[in-house]
């Protein structure tokens, strides 16, 4: 009875025939969590960012946009990193160009 609950306390790690575990098959999740987060959050984010920047690169005079802020107001002068919109008839302001959300009515 001794000897039976000695040989249960004993971990298998040195059994015969047991599998031997490779120490990168540990890493294997953590790659698998990072190709996940890639796929799923950084790609996409990295694409839309750079749809962004195309989007304010073409920007030209007259096109009608919506700045970050929900202000409508149409191009009238660019610069190369600011952009001046008119919101009204004798109203003009200025803004950083990245702050284009989009362009509702681009011409030309």
């Amino acid at each position: 009875m001794h000897n039976l609950a000695y040989a249960m306390s004993q971990s298998p790690q040195g059994a015969p025939g047991a599998p031997a575990s490779s120490p990168l098959a540990g890493l294997f999740p953590i790659f698998l969590i990072f190709a996940i987060f890639y796929f799923l959050l950084i790609r996409p984010q990295q694409k839309q960012q750079k749809k962004h920047r195309e989007m304010i690169s073409r920007l030209s005079k007259n096109d009608e946009v919506v700045t970050n802020g929900g202000l409508h107001g149409t191009v009238v002068n660019l610069d190369e990193e600011t952009v001046t919109l008119r919101v009204d008839d004798n109203t003009r302001i200025k803004f950083q160009r990245n702050t284009i959300s989009f362009v509702k009515k681009r011409t030309g």
